[in-house]
């Protein structure tokens, strides 16, 4: 896939758009936020 073609997602904590990444290939659909940063808050 190329990048631009990536799918995304808005974080819910900093509202900054986050991609898709090989690490969340099997569970994209229960990924909410952008880094563990944003998950702990």
């Amino acid at each position: 896939m190329k990048k631009q073609n990536l799918p995304s997602k808005i974080c819910p904590i900093c509202k900054r758009s986050f991609v898709w990444r090989k690490k969340w290939k099997l569970n994209w659909e229960r990924v909410k936020y952008c880094s563990k940063k944003c998950a702990s808050k």
